[in-house]
């Protein structure tokens, strides 16, 4: 468990593979949270902060313990922030542990299409994206990262549990079951407006192609899609995209 440096903090999990340059992703990222709150604390976590790399998503298991801060937002290294989100402390404060549940079109619309959730729908489990995820040091946090660790590092046996399921664990996934097993009203904010991620997936948006960066009009500074001005978590999905 890492030294506690302050009371509030990102981090960003930015493990590199073969095909992509998360640390580059991690960075832009980090970039995007100063530029609206120059004073957050920002941790970029690579793969030297971590004892052993597993297969897959499953190093999301150190994220918990590699956090140097008494409160922490994870989020995905393949976003950006859109405008600030320091209001969302406000809320989380009060919880020990928040996984953002759903997502939105660029239009700002509760995605319609379940193409990317049938094995949650199947089993009944929480609409859960990891890609923003609140914690502070607690035994409920603990508990839940524990269960996520164990979930991962047995996960044929849990799978074998489920309807549909594919043979990769995916974060999303396992942070659900544990969601389940922990109790949802304890982990997560299903009507809260915030913190959601637009997700830019093909058929959340939805689009004809996979890429949307060379079938839909963007721009800068402020970020728009479509001339439609973006807020909060913009999750762009593909990875080699810059603002």
């Amino acid at each position: 468990m890492r030294k506690i440096i302050a009371e509030r903090g990102y981090i960003i999990p930015a493990f590199d593979t073969d095909t992509v340059d998360y640390r580059r992703c991690a960075e832009q990222l980090k970039q995007s949270i100063q530029s609206f709150d120059n004073s957050a604390q920002v941790t970029i976590i690579g793969n030297d902060d971590i004892p052993y790399k597993l297969l897959g998503y499953g190093n999301d298991i150190y994220a918990y313990a590699l956090s140097p801060y008494r409160q922490t937002i994870k989020l995905e290294a393949d976003m950006v922030i859109a405008s600030s989100i320091a209001h969302w402390w406000t809320m989380l404060e009060h919880r020990d542990l928040v996984i953002s549940t759903g997502c939105r079109d660029f239009y700002d619309q509760p995605a319609a299409s379940r193409f990317y959730r049938k094995t949650f729908d199947s089993n009944n489990l929480p609409d859960v994206y990891n890609a923003v995820t609140y914690w502070r040091r607690s035994d409920l946090a603990h508990e839940f990262f524990t269960l996520v660790q164990n979930i991962f590092e047995n996960w044929y046996q849990y799978r074998s549990l489920l309807k549909f399921c594919n043979d990769e664990a995916s974060t999303d996934l396992v942070y659900a079951i544990a969601a389940q097993i922990i109790g949802p009203d304890l982990c997560t904010l299903p009507f809260a407006s915030y913190p959601k991620i637009v997700h830019m997936k093909k058929h959340i948006i939805p689009i004809a192609t996979e890429d949307w960066t060379k079938e839909l009009v963007w721009e800068t500074n402020p970020l728009r899609v479509q001339t439609v001005t973006q807020w909060g978590a913009f999750h762009y999905h593909q990875k080699t995209w810059t603002m």
